[in-house]
């Protein structure tokens, strides 16, 4: 049960009281008056996520799984299309193994996380929990490249990793964005600062969610060089019959990319969720009236459901009878799916559905005969919409600054800040200390592959010396 007492209580007015408790469905919060709140509700009432008993654990609800699915699927053809094969590599890495890539650890030592005791026995030595997935399996690829036909190795894990952060962790957040979550992202290249530990250089796909003036890190992809290699001697003989060490790629996105996707699409009414990604796409409701025929209108229901399950559109009827049409509205309006089909009397009698898009709330009446067709073409059209939506907004908080003065403006305005930059290590440090404070430091978040023209005597926003790229800056998650 959903609450209240069991039974059939025929009372009135008891019946009246638990209706009033059920309509409570709304958030507390809105999305431009407490972010940060809105967000944490959106995610639990959504029935995305509940939080566990260990603080910045999570349980990923069904809701939640079934986009991850959906985008995992994808992303498993794709890379199979390219001959890269799964594996699974265990959970725990050894010390020795973990400290010998120096560089790559220093990163990540203060998340790393410990076994300490089997249990109440303490271990003769600790055994780490993977912070990432290189030092786990790059030990093994030294036993099984040997020579030049044993390249190239292309292996892909689904997997965990454990870093501990989790002192105020936010859930979910790291052609997936645009394709799939209606996301724009800009493509570019990490700083120096930036990149992954132990890497020669990375790229990435970079959000920006304009409620919180904050960059996501959607995913990313790092060219290794030849570091691990060394380090895990993964040497190989040469057509040549030379000895050579390979050189390296990673790359990784996760459940955070689901994240990005409800911060940049969720509203105050809860989840607003795309359809290609979402698990129901459509939810049929009765909206029976005293005196209406309400079986008909049931049947009506069902066959409409099955009419769109056949189409090969993923749609359910809400038929239960212990809540009202108005109360189940609010409920798949706050899990977000795209599209609602009301059915009621007059409906039945024009033998129509009425339509009520989730996006923008739009409510056109649609011909029962035809139905899949048009379905079709509004579920496009709300994806569609959600897309260019989103990236008219992301577009209207881009700044240019080419001074200090305009940077640091247009900071404290929460903008996502592109300007000419120097390149240079200690000066990205230096916006850094200049501006850290309760709102978290300024970085760069990537130097865009489309780069705007950059004329001879540019100077560097922060420095005042020569140019050499654009790039774009501001806080981040």
């Amino acid at each position: 049960m959903a609450g209240g007492k069991a039974g059939n209580s025929k009372s009135t007015k008891g019946k009246e009281k638990e209706v009033k408790k059920e309509t409570k469905l709304g958030l507390s919060v809105k999305k431009d008056d407490n972010f940060g709140e809105w967000y944490s509700e959106v995610v639990v009432n959504g029935e995305m996520i509940e939080y566990y008993d260990i603080s910045g654990c999570y349980i990923l609800r069904p809701w939640t799984m079934s986009i991850w699915e959906v985008m995992q699927a994808f992303f498993d053809a794709e890379i199979k299309k390219m001959n890269i094969k799964n594996c699974y590599f265990p959970l725990f890495v050894s010390p020795g193994v973990l400290q010998r890539e120096k560089d790559h650890i220093e990163g990540f030592a203060p998340e790393v996380a410990w076994v300490t005791k089997s249990g109440n026995s303490d271990l003769d030595v600790p055994i780490a929990i993977r912070p990432t997935s290189e030092t786990v399996m790059y030990p093994y690829y030294s036993k099984w490249i040997r020579g030049h036909r044993d390249l190239p190795l292309k292996l892909n894990q689904w997997c965990n990793v454990v870093r501990w952060e989790f002192s105020n962790p936010t859930p979910f957040i790291r052609r997936v964005y645009e394709e799939f979550l209606a996301v724009p992202v800009i493509k570019g290249k990490k700083s120096e600062l930036e990149k992954f530990a132990g890497g020669l250089y990375t790229t990435s796909v970079e959000a920006f969610i304009p409620n919180s003036g904050r960059g996501i890190q959607g995913a990313t992809s790092h060219c290794l060089g030849q570091n691990f290699a060394k380090m895990f001697e993964i040497n190989f003989e040469d057509d040549k019959g030379e000895k050579a060490m390979v050189w390296q790629n990673s790359w990784a996105y996760s459940t955070r990319t689901m994240g990005v996707m409800v911060m940049v699409h969720g509203d105050d009414k809860g989840l607003v969720l795309p359809p290609k990604v979402v698990a129901l796409q459509i939810i049929v409701i009765p909206v029976p009236y005293k005196d209406a025929n309400t079986q008909a209108i049931l049947d009506t229901c069902a066959a409409t459901v099955n009419t769109l399950c056949a189409a090969g559109f993923r749609a359910e009827a809400d038929l239960r009878d212990n809540y009202s049409p108005g109360w189940k509205y609010s409920h798949w309006e706050m899990k977000g799916v795209p599209l609602r089909l009301e059915i009621g009397p007059k409906d039945l009698e024009k033998k129509q559905v009425r339509a009520v898009r989730r996006d923008n709330f739009a409510k056109t009446d649609i011909a029962i005969d035809g139905l899949g067709e048009k379905v079709k073409e509004m579920l496009d059209d709300i994806q569609q919409s959600l897309f260019d939506t989103a990236k008219l907004k992301r577009d209207a908080c881009v700044v240019v600054a080419k001074t200090w003065g305009e940077f640091a403006e247009a900071l404290g305005q929460k903008k996502l800040i592109l300007a000419p930059w120097c390149d240079e290590e200690e000066v990205e440090k230096d916006v850094k200390a200049r501006t850290k404070g309760d709102m978290g430091a300024a970085k760069s978040l990537c130097s865009p592959f489309d780069q705007p023209e950059l004329p001879e005597d540019t100077l560097c926003f922060a420095s005042g010396k020569p140019a050499k790229k654009w790039t774009y800056w501001g806080r981040s998650y």
